[in-house]
């Protein structure tokens, strides 16, 4: 496949580095000549400096051979109007671009997206990507890293195995045994820097994360079993009123009537238009690593507390100070790939990384096959992923024990018929069945076959 990468920030680096090493042929577009020559030193790519949305750039960068564009730089305007020019000019069939400004996205405007108008096939937004994520995660606190699938209904979570773990130490297949009634499976574990997907005759230690998929109503039970049952969070400080910060302060008081929620934010004028925007939600002018501030805020009493802003380190000192001052958990935004090994050892419960979400959305739209979801996790070691089965699906007609496609993939969960299916060797996969799978990323390729049409189809 051939792709053109407008923007070459934290963002297209990890879209461009995915692609590129998955042998995919990569351009980049990015006005900094030093952006341009790191990520062409780094990676097996293409990089042209100059304007994204400017027809003779995307000219020299192919966009006339290009399967898709993807526009992720820093300004709305500009990646919108490269979808449109790559239209236009250059008959794109694929265009995806990052909208961060929350106007354009407003339901009433919804026909501005069409291919009438701006013809951009999917639009990405950060904001409400990570917002929903971090909604998730306080909803339940227990999970490091959670992800839904199949229109909500499926629930992948990671959680982490401590010493008060009762299993430890498990078979996977005795698990079963012990649960038989329980809708959820375990799809893989990270130990230590390693992430693997394991198979019946392996067991979690403690300090692994282990990610487990379920049905949606199972899910705190699930968690209750390896050792976690905190409740959602209700009381909540909030560092960074900016759009993700008021769009989550925004849903909590929408979703969770018991919440109390404060945010402090830095800048004086954002602060004004935050309080204008929320009604039960207190705004606290100032920054949040002045101590007295934070206890102003209530920390010492917060079951959690979420930093959200755009610098990692405030973030990350945030967080510890916050916890040290007493709040139960702490949730950190992290955009440097780099840091968030450290929250672990630093005693953060948990963190969210808007690069990742982003790549995660965009190879839901690379991906080949009936695919409709793919969710990346540890710096793209491996995937979870829904798919539809269809007719000619290999996976389709026999028992799973007798299909010998399982190396490095595991099955998860089966949604049919509007019910969640857990899937054992007795299972027949039928078609169009969703099904949700962990997949090593050397596995990618032939979980795409597997969900692919075949020429037989039509």
């Amino acid at each position: 496949m051939k792709v053109v990468i407008c923007g070459a920030g934290q963002v297209g680096f990890g879209i461009a580095e995915r692609l590129a090493g998955e042998g995919n042929d990569v351009s980049m577009i990015d006005r900094s000549p030093e952006l341009i020559q790191s990520i062409t030193e780094s990676l097996d790519v293409r990089g042209f400096v100059g304007h994204g949305a400017h027809p003779d750039t995307l000219a020299q960068a192919g966009a006339e051979q290009a399967d898709m564009l993807i526009a992720v730089t820093l300004h709305d305007e500009v990646n919108m109007t490269a979808c449109q020019v790559s239209h236009s000019l250059f008959n794109v069939p694929t265009k995806i671009a990052r909208i961060r400004a929350q106007s354009y996205l407003a339901p009433h405007w919804s026909s501005l997206f069409s291919r009438d108008n701006l013809p951009i096939d999917v639009v990405i937004s950060p904001e409400v990507e990570v917002g929903e994520m971090v909604l998730r995660r306080l909803a339940l606190p227990g999970a490091s890293d959670t992800v839904t699938f199949a229109d909500g209904r499926v629930v992948v979570a990671g959680v982490y195995c401590e010493e008060s773990c009762p299993v430890v130490d498990t078979p996977l297949r005795q698990l079963t045994e012990l649960f038989p009634d329980l809708k959820a499976v375990v799809i893989g574990i990270q130990r230590g820097e390693q992430f693997f997907v394991p198979d019946s005759s392996d067991f979690m230690l403690v300090g692994d994360v282990a990610y487990f998929a379920a049905d949606r109503d199972q899910v705190r039970r699930t968690l209750g079993i390896f050792g976690h049952e905190e409740e959602a969070a209700t009381r909540v400080v909030i560092v960074g009123g900016g759009n993700i910060g008021f769009y989550v302060a925004r849903e909590l008081e929408a979703r969770q009537r018991s919440a109390r929620v404060k945010v402090i934010e830095a800048s004086r004028e954002r602060a004004i238009t935050v309080a204008d925007e929320l009604r039960r939600t207190v705004i606290l002018h100032g920054s949040a690593l002045d101590e007295d501030l934070l206890r102003e805020a209530d920390v010492t009493d917060a079951e959690t507390i979420v930093a959200l802003t755009n610098n990692d380190e405030v973030n990350i000192l945030t967080c510890v100070m916050g916890q040290r001052l007493g709040a139960a958990r702490s949730l950190c935004l992290i955009n440097n790939r780099g840091f968030p090994d450290l929250t672990r050892s630093l005693g953060i419960t948990a963190y969210v990384n808007p690069r990742q979400i982003t790549v995660s959305k965009v190879l839901q739209h690379v991906r080949r096959g009936r695919i409709r979801g793919v969710h990346s996790v540890q710096n793209g070691a491996a995937e979870i992923i829904e798919a539809e089965a269809l007719e000619t699906s290999p996976l389709v007609g026999k028992p799973l024990r007798e299909l010998d496609v399982f190396h490095g993939v595991r099955l998860g969960a089966i949604y049919r018929d509007g019910e969640v299916v857990v899937p054992t060797g007795d299972t027949h996969i039928q078609p169009h069945d969703r099904v949700v799978i962990a997949a090593m990323a050397d596995q990618v390729r032939k979980v795409e076959q597997m969900f692919r049409v075949s020429l037989e189809f039509f």
